[in-house]
């Protein structure tokens, strides 16, 4: 039959779902990144893992890899999700600030750690061109493993953190020209310099200039129909292919899928659909990074290490005291205090996942003998297995981020908009307008979000903070800044989605104060319920503004009259928190009539 299902074909993939389901949760609890975890089952299910011993235990050919390389080849979508969400948090501006540190220190790291490295390789009998391939390929940090370790410890803003993104995006940057340096040389059509070497990296730098004018034309006004029909399904869907299609476009002239896909995140990360878009992928990226890193356990030939272990463990322990010493002297030469050094250096010392596609790459050309390059890959992996341990001897070394995350680091600051907003403002309708009028006349920085696209696209010709997302989603208020806001203004006309918002924000922060628009007393009591610091009912607060202008017009003191309206005010407050306000429903609705 056509539509006959062969278990056997599932297998790897079962197990992958199988080790996700139980790594994350246990790793989680135990306090370990489950990095760590996904290294070590790659390695247990590979075939130098279990799969050695299948052909004397049959059984346990039910629980390995059968077929790595098909794997893998998904897997490198992990590397594309995630260059694509470290281009979400930038934006070309951020980039341009942050200069510096990307392509003065970056660019320096790459370069010193790739000569380093060959010319060790040299030493050791290899011709210039492998010693070169090996230097590249080993200079490359694991963004992977590193970006989430420093997230996960709220390091990410630091100096030491800030420092160590800038060279890791410099490293992500420098992967496409040495994959097309090293397919020039491997194809063996120039022999030194000449005009033709130069033209080679042409259809390149045509393809990132298409990619980039493409996405200014085209990528908002579809993310704009996308979002006017409504459909998360439909929403998910175009994000997924703004990743897929712009790594595609990036590949087909000769560069990473990786870099295409950071390129489409920088240009979303200007528009006001980045946060949405941000929560919308985050579950790929953690699945298939996942997946990334079991594919690497399994390409760990453990029988090398056991047949030669010094001279791997050498290698690893050579490369991470040279990396981390370039590192180290780079920080202090860029301004960075010196146990700041230290722990840049520590989280960059290791190796990377870029140093399996470049090595690969390599010894498919006939650059690096294949048995010399297996044997460094080995070494590599090991490095990447110390990265957890690293960064928690860098932490405790680099001592506690400041309060204040801009503070002592020579980092430009980089944020949302001109300053950190200090209220979060649910809604963009009248009400949301409004109220964003009225916190800039007290120069109080401010974002929006908004579901509704018109609303966002007029305020953001307006130049506002406004975001298109649902802000039910902790996530979303998360990346809206609400962890450092001081206030939530809920203005929704939407009982219900006041009501999630107010939920999910209590939850989120217990000492957040959040004002909530409500439709009446009782909708009010609700929100009062679940968490809201103050609820205005529309139908009060009409009844109190009608009974202030009749009292003005008619001769009443207009301080007796303002001193009355808080009064009452006060009043009906303290009725709507009152345990048994429901008892009263029917009264309070009558007076606000």
């Amino acid at each position: 039959m056509a539509g006959e299902v062969q278990p056997g074909e599932y297998k790897d993939v079962v197990l992958f779902l199988a080790t996700a389901g139980v790594v994350v949760p246990l790793f989680r609890r135990w306090k370990i990144s489950p990095i760590l975890g996904f290294l070590g089952a790659g390695v247990l299910l590979g075939p130098y893992g279990l799969g050695a011993l299948a052909d004397t235990i049959p059984w346990l050919a039910a629980v390995t890899v059968e077929n790595p390389e098909d794997m893998a080849q998904l897997a490198e979508f992990g590397v594309v999700f995630l260059l694509f969400m470290i281009g979400l948090e930038l934006s070309w501006e951020r980039l341009r600030l942050m200069r510096r540190l990307v392509f003065g220190m970056g660019g320096l790291q790459v370069a010193l750690c790739t000569a380093a490295i060959a010319g060790v390789a040299m030493a050791f009998g290899l011709p210039m061109p492998a010693a070169a391939a090996i230097g590249a390929a080993l200079a490359l940090s694991s963004t992977a493993i590193v970006m989430p370790l420093l997230a996960e410890s709220k390091r990410q803003h630091s100096q030491a953190g800030r420092a160590t993104f800038s060279v890791l995006l410099f490293q992500d940057l420098a992967v496409a020209p040495i994959l097309i340096t090293l397919a020039v040389v491997g194809s063996r059509e120039a022999d030194g310099f000449s005009p033709r070497l130069l033209l080679t990296f042409a259809p390149a730098l045509i393809g990132l200039l298409a990619l980039v004018v493409a996405g200014r034309l085209f990528l908002r006004p579809m993310m704009r129909s996308v979002a006017k029909a409504k459909s998360e399904e439909l929403f998910m869907a175009a994000s997924l292919l703004i990743v897929i299609g712009a790594g595609l476009i990036a590949a087909l002239t000769g560069l990473s899928m990786a870099l295409g896909a950071f390129v489409a995140g920088l240009l979303l990360a200007e528009t006001e659909y980045r946060h949405e878009v941000e929560v919308t992928i985050e579950p790929f990226k953690g699945l298939l990074l996942g997946l990334f890193f079991v594919s690497i356990g399994i390409g760990l030939d453990l029988s090398l290490l056991a047949a030669d272990p010094l001279p791997i463990i050498g290698i690893a322990v050579g490369l991470l005291a040279l990396t981390g010493s370039v590192v180290f002297g780079l920080g202090l030469l860029f301004g960075l205090k010196p146990r700041k050094a230290i722990e840049a250096a520590l989280l960059l010392a290791a190796g990377g996942e870029f140093a399996f596609v470049i090595l690969d790459s390599a010894m498919g050309s006939g650059i690096v003998p294949r048995e010399v390059g297996q044997t460094i890959l080995v070494a590599s992996t090991l490095t990447m297995f110390c990265i957890p341990f690293l960064a928690i001897l860098g932490a405790r070394l680099g001592g506690r981020p400041a309060a204040n995350p801009q503070a002592n680091t020579s980092v430009d600051p980089v944020t949302d908009g001109p300053e950190a907003p200090s209220v979060l403002v649910v809604g963009y309708g009248r009400v949301g307008k409004l109220v964003g009028d009225m916190l800039s006349r007290h120069d109080i920085a401010w974002v929006a979000a908004e579901r509704d696209p018109r609303l966002v696209e007029a305020g953001r010709r307006g130049a506002k903070a406004i975001f298109f997302g649902d802000a039910s989603r902790p996530e979303f208020l998360r990346r809206c800044g609400l962890d450092n806001a001081r206030a939530l203004i809920v203005t929704m006309d939407s009982p219900e989605g006041a009501e999630a918002v107010v939920a999910t924000a209590r939850e989120l922060r217990p000492d957040l104060t959040i004002v909530a628009r409500a439709r009446d007393a009782r909708h009010a009591k609700r929100l009062y319920e679940l968490g809201a610091t103050d609820a205005v009912p529309e139908t009060i607060e009409a009844s109190l503004q009608l009974s202030e202008a009749a009292l003005v017009e008619i001769g009443i003191p207009m301080g007796l009259v303002i001193a009355s309206i808080h009064e009452r005010r006060d009043e009906y407050r303290k009725e709507l928190n009152r345990p048994d306000a429901l008892g009263g429903r029917r009264r309070m609705r009558d007076a606000a009539r």
